[in-house]
C-alpha cells in the first residue's frame, strides 16, 4: 500500500511535512503528527477545515455538502482537508499561521564535508545531515546556526530534496558572521539547521518555466534544475543569470551540467560591469529573449537583491509581460554595521 508526502505551507512561511498512509485524510495524517489544521465538525459540513492544493492528485469524495465546498472552489484548487485522501505526493497552502496550529518549524543536525571558496564572490558549503533528510520543497531555505555566535543565517538550498548531503551557495561577506566562520570551519564541525522555511519554490511544471538569478540566488534554481532533470521534465526551461563581475559568476559548470540532461534547458549569462569583456553585458533585462516569456504562458521564478527583484517587475509592467505566474524572493546580505 502506497503512501504519501504532503507539504503544509503555513502562512507565516513554516513548512511541515506529514504521511499520508493509503486511504487516509490529510486532516488525520496532520492530527497524528500533533499539528492542529483549522478545523471544526471534520465531516464536510463547516468549510473550517478550506485548504488550497497546489499540487498533487487526490480524491475529495461525495461526503461534504455544496455550501463546506461549491463546485466552483473545488475547481480552483480548495480542498476540504476532512475529505481530501492524496492520491499522490501534494503541496497544501494552509490559510492560518504555524503557531495557530500549534505547530513549527523543524531542527536537525548536521556534519561539515566540505568548504569550497570561489573567487571573492561565494563559498559553497556542504553538509552530511546527521539523521534523517531534511524534506523541503526545491526552492526553500533553512536558517543555520554560525557556532559561537549565537547568530543564525538563512540560506537556500542548491541541492534536491531528500538527500543526506546537502548543499549551499552563501555569498562571501568580509566581516561576515558565517563567512567569517567559513574561514576556518573543518570538515568534521557540526551545525544547527531549523526549517524549512518560504513560499519560493518549484511548483507543478505545466508550461515553460523562465528563472531568472542574480548572484548567489542561484541557489535555488540548482536545486530545481536537479528536480526537473530527475523527473524527466520535457517542458522548455531557460535560466538568465545575472551578476555584477565577472569574478561573481560562480557554478557555471554546474548549469552547463544540465544542458545534456534537460532536453528542453537553454541559460546565459549576464555581466552587469561596463568594463567586463564578457560578450553580454547590463542587466537581465536587456538580454531576455521574447520567446522566453512565451507570450505570457510561462511561469517566471526570479531569485536575487531587492533592486534586481524590483528592476524586474517594473520591466514587466512596463512591457505589458503579464507571465501565468510570477514567484520572486528578495535576498539582502548580512553585513557588517559601519561605524558611525
Amino acid at each position: 500500500m502506497s503512501s504519501y508526502n504532503v507539504a503544509l505551507n503555513f502562512e507565516d512561511g513554516v513548512t511541515r511535512f506529514v504521511t499520508c498512509k493509503a486511504g487516509e485524510k490529510v486532516l488525520d495524517a496532520a492530527f497524528r503528527a500533533k499539528i492542529n489544521l483549522p478545523m471544526d465538525c471534520s465531516d464536510g459540513v463547516c468549510g473550517t477545515c478550506k485548504c488550497r492544493a497546489e499540487s498533487g492528485r487526490y480524491d475529495l469524495g461525495d461526503d461534504y455538502i455544496d455550501d463546506a465546498l461549491t463546485e466552483d472552489e473545488k475547481d480552483s484548487g480548495l480542498v476540504l482537508t476532512c475529505q481530501m485522501v492524496p492520491q499522490s505526493d501534494c503541496v497544501i497552502a494552509v490559510p492560518a499561521s504555524s503557531t495557530v496550529c500549534k505547530t513549527g518549524h523543524s531542527t536537525f543536525a548536521a556534519t561539515v564535508t566540505k568548504v569550497e571558496a570561489h573567487n571573492d564572490a561565494a563559498i559553497v558549503l556542504e553538509l552530511q545531515v546527521d539523521e534523517a533528510a531534511p524534506v523541503f520543497l526545491p526552492g526553500q531555505y533553512v536558517n543555520i546556526d554560525v557556532p559561537g555566535s549565537g547568530q543564525h543565517r538563512s540560506y537556500s538550498f542548491s541541492s534536491a530534496p531528500g538527500e543526506a548531503a546537502i548543499s549551499f551557495l552563501i555569498k562571501k561577506i568580509p566581516g561576515g558572521v558565517m563567512s567569517t566562520w567559513l574561514e576556518s570551519a573543518q570538515p568534521g564541525a557540526k551545525v544547527e539547521l531549523s526549517g524549512p522555511l518560504g513560499s519560493f519554490y518549484l511548483r507543478a511544471v505545466e508550461r515553460p518555466l523562465l528563472f531568472l538569478a542574480g548572484g548567489t540566488g542561484l541557489a535555488p534554481f540548482l536545486s530545481m534544475l536537479e528536480v526537473l532533470a530527475r523527473t524527466n521534465s520535457q517542458q522548455k526551461v531557460h535560466l538568465i543569470y545575472g551578476v555584477t563581475r565577472d569574478l561573481d559568476l560562480v557554478q557555471v559548470e554546474a548549469i552547463e551540467a544540465y544542458v545534456a540532461r534537460l532536453p528542453n534547458f537553454t541559460y546565459s549569462t549576464v555581466v552587469a560591469d561596463a568594463q567586463s569583456g564578457h560578450p553580454r553585458k547590463g542587466w537581465v533585462t536587456q538580454h531576455m529573449p521574447a520567446e522566453s516569456v512565451n507570450d505570457g504562458d510561462v511561469d517566471v521564478y526570479l531569485c536575487g537583491p531587492p533592486p534586481m527583484v524590483d528592476a524586474v517587475r517594473q520591466y514587466f509592467d512596463a512591457n505589458g509581460i503579464k507571465p501565468n505566474s510570477f514567484h520572486y524572493e528578495k535576498f539582502t546580505p548580512n553585513v557588517v554595521p559601519r561605524a558611525a
